[in-house]
């Protein structure tokens, strides 16, 4: 009995990881499947490439249209949305809220570190950029 335990027991340490590793990824496969199932037009997806835009068409079952940008509309493979996004805020009202709250708290010590910032990067704009070479690749 105690020769059969040793090798019990490592195949139990074996089994028992590669047992919940297929369990996540088909909780994964699931999650992503219902998330591609679930989209509706005017969801702001990001697709495996990086490429945000906004979902203008679903009616296809294999693909839907994804508007980049005002006017321009492509063509996407479902599989190829890999998440839904939060909404661009507006910059307007996100800068009206944060300056609201900061202006109260704001002492004559920030102040000054604000002005100091300001007078940086003036200085920068008056020297003008610089713009390094470009590389030359696999030329000797």
């Amino acid at each position: 009995m105690e020769q059969l335990l040793l090798p019990l027991l490592l195949m139990a340490v074996v089994a028992i990881p590669l047992v919940m590793g297929t369990r996540k990824q088909k909780r994964a496969a699931a999650e992503q499947q219902q998330l591609q199932a679930g989209l509706t037009e005017g969801d702001r997806v990001m697709t495996t490439s990086g490429l945000y835009g906004t979902v203008a068409d679903t009616s296809n079952e294999t693909t839907i249209d994804i508007e980049i940008a005002p006017g321009v509309v492509t063509t996407w493979l479902r599989q190829a949305v890999r998440e839904k996004v939060n909404p661009v805020v507006d910059e307007d009202e996100s800068d009206s809220t944060e300056l609201t709250g900061e202006h109260e708290s704001i002492t004559d010590s920030d102040t000054s570190t604000v002005e100091v910032a300001e007078d940086k990067k003036d200085d920068a704009d008056k020297q003008g950029a610089q713009v390094a070479p470009p590389l030359e690749h696999g030329k000797k």
